[in-house]
């Protein structure tokens, strides 16, 4: 149940927002917590918000520290750019987002319908906490688009009616809760884009998802049952796993196969019911016969007055259960054998422990592919194909491996990514192999081991971005090229934080060795979303979004922000502008952050005409050093050293589509191709959503 809201909070936000209509008109009253207004306080939306904030339980019980620097300074926001942590806002300082993710948030759910007095909000995260009890009640946010809940303690019964007033909610991320009973059918919002519902206990039929822009669906891993609508039957059949009543494409079960819950529940009743008659019967079969025969055996064998033991019962009573114990040891043995023989038939050996764990593919040296549409390959085809060693880094291995009638595959074999169990390590690779967008590279399968982690990705034919810009091929990159690049890496990264909100650095470890070049010289990342996976000492050691400038501060304790993934983009954009290699921010350890800084300090005092550009960098037309240095200002931009002065990602995203593409060949061919618009360009609406 939700806490009680602080009295009279609703009436105070409405007043000051009434206030604000009367005196500015309709667009002052909706950012009048945008840090611009007048008076003393946080203004109406920072009062909100501090509200909002004693209702939030963190370990201690009281509000998680990070957030109990609200207030300070005095606004939420100046325009744009938020000043207090988590929060994203609108171009004219209302607040557009909170993401109140991983900060150790547990008891029973805050009061959601208190932010309804923020007019603007849009997003809304709690994911990867420890909320626990029942659904919060969402029905006041009717402005909302996005909401993401995964990973908490959610239970019961979600009310069906909870999101008939969000018309406008574009993604509904509730997964790896405990929620049960029917899907809500208030759910299929006419304009929702994502769902996910995996992993948890959701039962019945699938509402009917009749939305035109629906584009990802999970359901698996719930208890659903009867047909999949055909209006989800375009998903992958991995969507709807685990649920083992469904039926229907894209499943392999036809639904007139497939006897539903209810009549296998009474079969299994009536099976139940006839079974324990049976024993019942035979048990007492067994206990007549048993002691009838007792009896005759008495009567023959009763000694007469004077004979030994006349008073006596048989002197051996164990003649006469001595079958029953035989024949339950043999079948104990027997049993034995059996499990002792599939354990070893499984894995070689290891006895009853791995017997259990024989129907694991992860757990026996098998590649358990994340991709369902690839075609499937062994470990044994990998050791049997001609290799050829990529490099090797901090986390490990990679090798090129060319397999018969295939094409070629990266195998890189991973140290340290020892950071959770089976479970969750198996559960983040298949959501990273649901992952698709053309400037992320594909995780393929993986082999999951105690002592070492394989993944498999598709091998690119050109390498890295390092190697052009450090191997002395910097001469390939003209100024088109490397502008394709950065705007490459930028929409990929942002799809990494569209899909991956649940993860403070949803890359991670972004750095030009793991930009990957394809035929085409479009960016490819390579080596994301690895944090959650990696031993916590091995990523604050050799990550790259570690060495971002709040992870160095003592205050920070090596903890990484929402804005390290930028602040590790902004390096890349310097050191594609410059051709300089940032050894000191790559290099192990912190004792070099200073030269770090100073190395980012002097390509800004450098900024004078073409000095500071890479001369192998050749100029494409008039106008391209002007862009040139609209792009070194968005590098400047995401490496500001303060975390709160440093740009929002969809800002950078933002400025870097607006730089004009120059095209090498001016063919008019050329010239449409290059005007086309990418299908995962990102851009901001006027409602401030950011998509791709």
């Amino acid at each position: 149940m939700a806490r009680p809201r602080p009295p009279g909070l609703i009436a105070v936000a409405a007043a000051a927002a009434l206030v604000a209509w009367c005196l500015c008109g309709p667009a002052s009253a909706a950012s009048a917590a945008g840090g611009e207004a007048g008076g003393g306080g946080a203004g109406p939306e920072g009062d909100v918000l501090i509200a909002f904030r004693e209702t939030l339980r963190g370990p201690d019980g009281a509000p998680p520290g990070p957030l109990r620097a609200w207030g300070t300074p005095a606004v939420p926001s100046r325009g744009k750019a938020s000043q207090w942590f988590r929060l994203s806002c609108h171009g004219n300082g209302s607040v557009q987002g909170l993401q109140l993710e991983r900060l150790g948030l547990s008891g029973a759910a805050p009061d959601l319908g208190l932010l309804a007095a923020l007019p603007g909000l849009r997003v809304l995260s709690l994911a990867n906490n420890a909320i626990a009890g029942a659904f919060p009640n969402v029905s006041a946010l009717a402005m909302l688009k996005m909401l993401y809940l995964s990973r908490n303690r959610f239970s019961g019964v979600v009310p069906d009616g909870t999101f008939h007033t969000m018309r406008g909610l574009r993604k509904l991320h509730l997964s790896s809760n405990e929620l049960s009973g029917p899907i809500p059918s208030s759910i299929t919002s006419p304009r929702l884009l994502e769902l996910s519902l995996a992993h948890n206990q959701f039962n019945g039929p699938l509402p009917d998802f009749s939305q035109p822009e629906l584009r990802y669906v999970d359901v698996s891993s719930n208890n659903l049952s009867g047909p999949i609508p055909e209006g989800l039957s375009r998903f992958n059949a991995s969507m709807f796993s685990g649920n083992e009543y469904l039926c229907g494409k894209p499943l392999d079960t036809p639904c007139d196969k497939l006897a539903s819950p209810s009549n296998m529940s009474t079969f299994m009743t009536i099976a139940v019911v006839l079974i324990v008659v049976g024993v019942i019967l035979a048990a007492a079969g067994i206990a007549t016969g048993v002691i009838g025969r007792r009896r005759r055996k008495r009567r023959r064998r009763r000694p007469g007055p004077g004979e030994p033991g006349g008073d006596q019962t048989p002197s051996n009573p164990k003649l006469h259960t001595a079958p029953a114990v035989n024949i339950n040891r043999g079948s104990a043995t027997a049993a034995a054998s059996t499990a002792a023989a599939a354990g070893t038939s499984a894995s070689g050996g290891g006895g009853g422990a791995a017997a259990k764990r024989g129907g694991r593919r992860d757990e026996h040296g098998r590649l358990v592919f994340v991709q369902e549409s690839r075609k499937r390959f062994e470990i044994e085809d990998l050791l049997r194909a001609s290799a050829e060693v990529l490099g090797s880094g901090n986390f490990g291995s990679s090798y090129k491996a060319t397999l018969q009638e295939r094409p070629a595959v990266v195998v890189k074999r991973f140290k340290d990514m020892n950071g959770v169990g089976r479970e969750d390590f198996s559960e983040h690779m298949r959501r990273l192999g649901r992952l698709s967008h053309p400037n992320l590279l594909p995780v393929v399968a993986y082999l999951y081991k105690k002592d070492e982690k394989l993944l498999i990705t598709d091998y690119i034919t050109n390498g890295s971005l390092a190697h052009f810009l450090h191997g002395n091929r910097g001469s390939e990159l003209d100024w088109g090229k490397r502008l394709r690049i950065i705007r490459g890496t930028a929409r990929g990264l942002g799809h990494l934080y569209d899909e991956l909100p649940m993860l403070t650095v949803p890359h991670g470890h972004l750095k030009s060795s793991n930009v990957l070049l394809d035929g085409d010289m479009e960016a490819v990342l390579s080596d994301y979303a690895l944090v959650p996976v990696v031993t916590a000492s091995a990523a604050a050691q050799v990550m790259v979004a570690y060495k971002a400038p709040e992870c160095v501060a003592a205050a920070a304790a090596g903890k990484p922000s929402k804005k390290s993934d930028v602040w590790s983009l902004g390096i890349l954009i310097l050191e594609v502008l410059t051709g300089k290699f940032p050894a000191n921010y790559l290099r192990q350890g912190r004792q070099d952050n200073a030269d770090l800084a100073g190395w980012v300090s002097s390509v800004v005092s450098e900024e004078r005409t073409g000095e500071v550009f890479d001369k192998d960098m050749a100029a494409a037309g008039a106008g391209a050093e002007d862009d040139m240095l609209k792009l070194l200002h968005v590098g400047l931009g995401c490496c500001d050293a303060d975390v709160d002065q440093r740009w929002e990602l969809k800002t950078a995203i933002a400025r870097i589509e607006e730089i004009r593409v120059p095209d090498p060949t001016p063919t008019p061919a050329a010239a449409a191709d290059a005007a086309e618009p990418s299908p995962s360009t990102t851009t901001t609406t006027n409602s401030g959503e950011t998509r791709s």
